[in-house]
């Protein structure tokens, strides 16, 4: 039997094929970006996915800009924080984006990541309570179902409240675990997610983020521990999901094992990492 409580016969018929996006906010120039854009798409990614946070390009018109130079790359926010637009506004957009990708704009929204209130607060929004984020998601994700072709949502969620919601609500849910998670947590945090969803989890599309991908845990860049909040390696080495360590194909099958028993097929690699990961989508796609 699988964590997830199916035999492995039942799990082959239900899995999900594997998608792989790139996380990516910046560039030094618009010819650096669009470069970046193409080669994602040339190397076999399936979406190129850009941050909300004041650190990074806006990602609206970032994601138009690498639309333009793609042709099969979907593109989506990871995530816009919900607080930041009105839900009116965040419809219009995905509805903007929606038509000049030709159908490739994914929305991702959540409540906010940590350090969104200060973004919030630098654009004269109200970051507001728990609760008040949570029903501003709901009420975006409302306002974005109305329209004629509504692009797909993911919800970025880790919290029971969220995950609720997204179990109700979401396309995609990424998970949105610290870098230091272990698979007993996502094992748990899948199962929650399951119990809230019911019959509907099989509808669901799980994403999980790598914040880094490296032959040994020693060849992990020091430098992320500004972008993890602590040490990377100490965290590859007591097992952190966010970072994939070894060959390609030994992150191939890490990656095939946590699909067969969490559920987890859509993958998010750092842009930073993209030329590392690259082997293991050639492997896993065959």
């Amino acid at each position: 039997m699988t964590r997830a409580g199916r035999t492995r016969d039942d799990a082959a018929m239900t899995e999900r094929e594997f998608r792989f996006g790139v996380v990516a906010g910046r560039a030094p120039s618009g010819a650096e970006w669009a470069a970046t854009a193409r080669r994602a798409e040339e190397l076999g990614y399936d979406t190129i996915l850009v941050p909300d946070t004041r650190n990074t390009f806006a990602p609206f018109p970032a994601l138009a800009a690498a639309a333009a130079v793609t042709t099969s790359l979907h593109i989506g926010t990871y995530v816009v924080s919900a607080p930041n637009r009105a839900p009116g506004l965040v419809a219009w957009e995905s509805e903007t984006l929606q038509e000049l990708s030709d159908g490739r704009f994914e929305l991702g929204i959540g409540g906010g990541r940590p350090g969104a209130a200060e973004d919030a607060a630098s654009l004269g929004a109200d970051f507001g309570t728990p609760g008040e984020r949570l029903d501003r998601v709901a009420s975006t994700i409302e306002a974005v179902r109305k329209l004629e072709n509504a692009p797909p949502v993911m919800v970025a969620a880790s919290r029971p409240r969220m995950l609720r919601l997204a179990a109700a609500q979401a396309d995609i849910v990424a998970l949105g675990l610290p870098p230091q998670t272990t698979e007993p947590l996502l094992a748990r945090t899948v199962s929650q997610l399951r119990d809230a969803a019911g019959e509907r989890f099989d509808e669901l599309e799980l994403h999980l983020n790598v914040a880094a991908v490296a032959a040994t845990v020693d060849a992990i860049p020091s430098w992320l521990s500004r972008m993890v909040g602590g040490d990377p390696r100490d965290m590859a080495w007591n097992g952190g999901i966010a970072f994939l360590v070894g060959s390609a194909e030994r992150i191939a099958d890490l990656l095939c094992r946590r699909r067969e028993e969490f559920d987890v097929s859509y993958i998010g690699v750092s842009g930073l990492f993209m030329e590392q990961f690259a082997p293991v989508i050639k492997i896993i796609r065959g």
